[in-house]
């Protein structure tokens, strides 16, 4: 680190690092970070490179976990970047890429270090790293803030909702995100819930409560314009061309490990990987969307995330907002719709389309009163064809998305009077022309008889029958094929029946010879 560019190999022996987590004090005012934060670096391109850099940095890591209660220079590093902070905005218009440059570098550091720290210590351990410092003096930052992890949560989320999205902003915005989302890996290493965590209530209370509509909503707005890292000639700093920064390799562990713990311990999609690379704003900005979301309620508050997500409306409603949900806030429903159907090969994306047809009202009854349904049906269908290659949980969101949908009778009408043509992903069959209901069902009585045959999962079973079910009462102008199947299942499931002596079909698993 420092003026010259690093590379993974000299980061043990940098000057720089060493200085900072060495045993003497760093006043917030020194020169010093001036040059610390000068530096450029070649982005690790894969988990190999990841893995070497987490084992190059960690000397340094655990001397600042030894010295810093003696030093205090984690926290002046922090009061550095948040007094620089003050001036982002101004910065972006102006174009100073110089000022935003070091900014993001000192993000950058922080939340490598946060990453280390969080993993090896208590929240409460954590907490008082922020409070140590070096002997009174002189501060440029302001002696008036007394709790600076309250201060820093509230400036990532200053960042991420006031400062404008430009080329040159994007990084610094990426890692503000990124941030945030390595401050709640703390669940990461609890085994079981966490109820009373320092972290959640910060975000819930106090300074960042009255961000909560805007947060939300700025991270829908990533999620729906999906904008790509800009090429590198853009940027103030070193970078790959296939996007993301520094930040985002090394925080993209940290976030995979979050949404296996939304996801019980299952592993993602193959093709989230390669749809994160092609906007990682996005797709960070959707992941902490669905951490926040997913916050254990406090003890006398819900969680505001969740009611934002739950109360949003068109920005063509003109209604107006209830009084008893303050986080309440509008967004664009086309825009939104658009997104959820072009992004359903992630598994977190099919995740947000499930909360918010389950959650929000406004959301369901603009979905389903849409003349384009199929846009958005489809996605899911593959999903559900392709279940040898989606996991459990994705396959398991794609069928409750339906199971909701078949729900409305307006919907199991329409969806008759949708005619395709040439659907090229099903191989069983050339389908020429089908309508939507007939393909519909066609895919739901595969996933039973895949079902039955591979995984034999009895609510998997229960939920394609109850889909089936709920559409029945609708079926019209079937499709040859989808009549036939009908028929050829409901006799498998009637003999499957006769032969478990009439009792319901059963899955229980063999023992292990």
């Amino acid at each position: 680190m420092g003026a010259n560019s690093s590379s993974i190999s000299e980061l043990p022996e940098n000057e720089y690092l060493q200085k900072l987590s060495g045993s003497e004090p760093i006043s917030e005012n020194d020169p010093f970070w001036n040059q610390l934060l000068s530096f450029s670096f070649t982005t690790p391109t894969n988990s190999a490179d990841l893995k070497l850099l987490e084992e190059a940095t960690i000397t340094v890591c655990k001397s600042l976990v030894e010295k810093n209660p003696r030093t205090g220079n984690l926290g002046s590093l922090i009061k550095v970047f948040l007094s620089r902070t003050k001036e982002l905005k101004i910065s972006a218009e102006c174009q100073n890429h110089l000022f935003i440059w070091q900014a993001h570098n000192a993000l950058f550091i922080i939340c490598c270090l946060l990453k280390v720290f969080i993993s090896r210590m208590s929240e409460e351990e954590l907490q008082l790293h922020f409070t140590y410092e070096e002997k009174p003096g002189p501060s440029s930052y302001g002696a008036e803030c007394e709790d600076l992890v309250e201060e820093l949560l509230c400036c990532l989320i200053q960042l991420i909702v006031e400062i404008p999205l430009l080329d040159i902003t994007y990084s610094i915005s990426l890692e503000a995100v990124t941030t945030l989302i390595v401050f709640l890996s703390c669940q990461l290493f609890h085994k079981e819930i966490l109820r009373e965590s320092i972290i959640h209530r910060y975000l819930m209370h106090g300074r960042c409560l009255p961000y909560t509509s805007r947060l939300v909503k700025t991270l829908l707005y990533n999620f729906i314009r999906q904008e790509r890292s800009p090429p590198p000639g853009t940027h103030v700093f070193q970078q790959q061309t296939d996007g993301g920064g520094l930040l985002y390799g090394i925080a993209s562990g940290v976030a995979t490990g979050l949404w296996t713990v939304f996801t019980l311990g299952g592993v993602g999609s193959k093709a989230s990987a390669q749809l994160e690379q092609c906007s990682p704003l996005a797709s960070q900005s959707l992941l902490l969307l669905l951490v926040l979301a997913n916050l254990t309620d406090a003890p006398d508050t819900p969680n505001p995330y969740r009611q934002a997500i739950m109360s949003f409306k068109n920005t063509q409603d003109n209604t107006a907002f209830s009084s008893s949900n303050p986080h309440a806030f509008q967004i664009n429903f086309n825009s939104l719709y658009t997104a959820l159907c072009e992004q359903q090969k992630s598994d977190q994306a099919t995740l947000l389309l499930y909360m918010l047809l389950h959650q929000n009202s406004n959301v369901r009854t603009y979905v389903l009163a849409r003349t384009d349904i199929e846009n958005l049906v489809l996605p899911i269908l593959e999903i559900l064809y392709h279940v040898e290659e989606r996991n459990s949980h994705h396959v398991y969101m794609a069928l409750i998305i339906l199971l909701i949908l078949t729900e409305d009778d307006g919907f199991n009408r329409s969806i008759h009077e949708v005619i395709l043509k040439n659907i090229t992903w099903y191989a069983e069959r050339v389908l020429t022309e089908i309508s939507l209901g007939s393909l519909l069902i066609l895919v739901v009585i595969r996933t039973i008889q895949y079902n039955m045959t591979r995984t034999r999962d009895k609510y998997l079973h229960t939920n394609c029958l109850a889909a089936l079910a709920n559409m029945s009462a609708q079926f019209r102008s079937l499709h040859q094929y989808a009549a036939q199947r009908i028929i050829s299942q409901a006799l498998r499931i009637i003999i499957s029946g006769n032969c478990n002596e009439g009792s319901d079909f059963r899955f229980e698993t063999e023992p292990t010879k």
